[in-house]
């Protein structure tokens, strides 16, 4: 694919994606568009209720409709397992229970069954055949969270309760965060393969590798007896990272029926099945002196999670290390609903948990009379006071100050209902955001070929961020070879283990793997040359050699006395010279190497814009600046795409998406993209996107951490503290409803 071509130095280019052109054009294959000889087509039964048990499963005049190969259900799936616990990245699922592991039902929608025929349509059909009855109770899914058990403790420091007892300035709110649906535009799908032996796994999955140890797992076969594909994406925000029970139910059915399998869920599952962001509620207390000095900080939050997994959204992910303060406790618990199994979504844990935090930090700048950019400014730490190390990089305090300038914060007038144009109210919040920095375990090869072409390969994937890009990119940068001479391979479990897409930690994880295999590439040209028949290295060692322009010469030469590298392999009759190399996990912390300890996050500041017309009771997001500290930028266009995408979903979260949940049933009742909201180009403001772009060593030779999850990060606080700044109204809980601003509004009474 051609492309632009910045090389030898292509890091920082802002190129386009060298995928681009085959996904406008429709080159790009899905997981599932995959059309196999012999393939059949699955549809799950799903449960109709929320708790309680199946008392019969009737299968008689389904399995007579034409087309239908088989229905599967618990007592013919044949034997399918837990899972081990995780060992190192890998290993990692949600939703621990194999489909039809018993007769109980724990959550709406659960599979009690799955129909494989001919086609698609004959395979729903049938399924809406098949007859199920249970006996039910009333579900529990509460949106007011509560629990009997002990929290537990995150994070401690002082005597945070002394101190905020006699705090001059008090903060005291709980703040809530709804259900919140993935919806990537591409289905969870998978087409599965089965050959007597192995698996073939076509997945739309954000971890090959990781989907091929605990689909091995679960299935009772070797991880060497599963290959799982997965070369692009339509995004999958986190959803996508782990196992959820349709693909094994898929594989199972392929290895039973020895065909192909292809399972699509519908739009409606995705609310039910495969999993979700948390509700979240979060009691914040904030104490400062008189002039806005934190002396204490406490956050005790709850999320809700399935009946028999233990997922906790980390909502104090941040809260230890964003400000200074000697007084804190972060406690955190998990209140056990019938619903299917959360799971990760953009920025889990830290998103819910800034807008509590960034939230109660705007109710402390009013109460103290006090510029909300001041306060947090002044509460500026010289360490992470959580774990007493250094930071690794933090700018967040020139974040603010850039931001301010850009977004024109000077102007801002403090009173509520203050600022107008055009007629409209305006208001203007911000916040501060952060996010994990650090590095998975990666490796990656490098092939130098003779004819002038390379190829890196890792078992990560690209879920539509830039990875194939970036791979490139950094092989351009060693090697100095053009871009459209490299050809970039991922998404394949077979390939050398790579990372999952999670955490805005790809980049900064496969960057010392395909750096270290470039150079293990050119070392083998080096012993090529040193074991060759050219003149000038005879006698040489592969240590006297340097390769510069993509020629091979002697160090104390200049590059033209050598040779270009291709024609080195050229000559000794070698196709190519192979290097492999591997990155070890790293996050910093105590435990790490003496050198390495060091407090490894992303920062950054929001600003937002709302204006408000309470004539209409119109509110809009009108203006977003977002300045972001994540170390250095290694291509600006798909990093800018990113921050705007997370922008967009920060509208929705603040002001659209909650997943309802029908209280006698349990059912989620907006379950479609016409009752659930999300943010269209309709609610798009204007987005300004700042990268400070200073190298954070600590992580990668290139200084790069991931950009991609912290754009979400504090959007919400910044949205509904200017919701606040306009009408009056404090937003606790999201979204923001045009009903809480009706009648409320004060100022929509200075207008009237």
């Amino acid at each position: 694919m051609a492309t632009r071509v910045l090389a030898p130095n292509t890091i920082g280019g802002g190129l386009p994606r060298i995928d681009g052109p085959l996904k406008v054009s429709g080159g790009a294959t899905y997981a599932s568009d995959h059309h196999l000889p012999g393939m059949l087509y699955a549809v799950p039964v799903c449960a109709t209720i929320a708790k309680g048990k199946i008392t019969s499963l009737d299968t008689s005049a389904a399995e007579k409709m034409p087309g239908i190969q088989s229905i599967f259900h618990r007592a013919n799936i044949g034997r399918l397992y837990r899972t081990s616990p995780a060992q190192g990245i890998y290993g990692y699922l949600d939703e621990r229970r194999p489909p039809f592991e018993d007769d109980t039902i724990r959550y709406y929608g659960q599979y009690v069954a799955v129909v494989v025929a001919d086609t698609f349509e004959q395979a729903q059909a049938a399924a809406y055949a098949v007859k199920v009855t249970y006996s039910g109770e009333k579900p529990n899914v509460a949106t007011h969270l509560k629990t009997d058990d002990e929290p537990k403790v995150e994070s401690s420091r002082g005597k945070p309760e002394d101190a905020f007892k006699t705090a001059a300035v008090k903060v005291d709110e709980t703040y809530w965060t709804p259900p919140e649906t993935h919806n990537p535009i591409e289905l969870h799908s998978i087409v599965a393969v089965w050959d007597g032996q192995a698996f073939t796994l076509y997945e739309s999955t954000q971890g090959v590798v990781n989907q091929r140890i605990v689909m091995a797992q679960m299935l009772g076969v070797a991880p060497e007896n599963v290959r799982v594909i997965s070369r692009f994406l339509g995004s999958g925000f986190g959803g996508k990272l782990f196992v959820w029970p349709h693909s094994v139910m898929a594989a199972a059915a392929a290895r039973s029926l020895n065909s192909p399998v292809k399972l699509v869920i519908s739009r409606s599952m995705m609310f039910q099945n495969v999993g979700h962001r948390p509700r979240t509620q979060q009691r914040v207390r904030l104490g400062t002196t008189a002039d806005g000095k934190l002396v204490s900080l406490q956050q005790d939050y709850l999320n809700h999670t399935s009946i028999l997994d233990e997922y906790e959204e980390t909502c104090g992910e941040a809260t230890a290390y964003l400000y200074s303060t000697p007084n804190l406790k972060i406690t955190s618990g998990v209140v056990h609903l019938n619903v299917g199994t959360p799971t990760a979504m953009r920025g889990p844990g830290a998103v819910p948990g800034l807008f509590a935090i960034e939230s109660a930090m705007d109710e402390l700048a009013v109460k103290l009379k006090m510029d909300p950019i001041e306060l947090r400014l002044k509460n500026e730490p010289e360490k992470d006071e959580s774990n007493g190390l250094p930071f690794s990089s933090r700018h967040l305090t020139e974040c603010f100050k850039v931001g301010a300038e850009k977004f024109g914060w000077s102007q801002r007038t403090p009173e509520v209902g203050s600022m107008k144009k055009n007629g409209l109210i305006l208001g203007w919040g911000t916040a501060s955001c952060a996010w994990i920095g650090g590095r998975f375990a990666a490796s990656a090869t490098v092939d130098l070929k003779s004819d002038g072409t390379a190829r890196v390969s890792c078992g990560t994937q690209d879920i539509g961020t830039g990875t194939y890009t970036i791979l490139a990119q950094v092989l351009s940068e060693k090697t100095g070879i053009a871009l459209d001479k490299i050809e970039v391979v991922l998404g394949d479990s077979s390939l050398p283990e790579g990372p999952i897409s999670g955490g805005s930690l790809v980049t900064s994880s496969v960057i010392p793997a395909v750096s270290q295999a470039a150079q293990g590439a050119i070392q083998m040209i080096f012993m090529t040359a040193t074991d060759g028949d050219q003149a000038a290295f005879a006698g040489r060692k592969p240590t006297d050699l340097a390769f510069t322009n993509q020629r091979v010469h002697l160090k104390d030469k200049a590059p033209e006395t050598g040779f270009a590298w291709h024609e080195i392999l050229q000559k000794a009759n070698v196709n190519a010279a192979s290097g492999s190399g591997r990155a070890d996990e790293y996050f910093g912390g105590p435990e790490a190497k003496e050198k390495e300890r060091y407090s490894v996050h992303s920062y950054g500041a929001q600003f937002a814009e709302v204006t408000w017309q309470p004539e209409i009771a119109r509110l809009r997001v009108s203006r977003v600046v977002t300045v972001i500290d994540s170390g250095r930028i290694m291509n600006p266009k798909p990093a800018r795409n990113q921050i705007e995408g997370a922008v967009v979903m920060g509208v929705g979260m603040a002001l659209l998406e909650e997943t309802k949940y029908e209280p006698r049933s349990g059912a989620p009742i907006n379950n479609n993209l016409a009752d659930y909201m999300v943010a269209t180009n309709a609610d798009t403001p204007s987005i300004d996107v700042t990268f400070l772009d200073y190298p954070d060593k600590v992580v990668n030779e290139f200084g790069a951490r991931g950009v991609g999850e912290i754009g979400l990060a504090g959007i919400a606080a910044a949205i509904t503290s200017a919701v606040y700044h306009a009408t009056g109204v404090r937003v606790r809980s999201l979204p923001a409803r045009i009903e809480d601003l009706i009648g409320h509004s004060e100022a929509g009474k200075l207008r009237a």
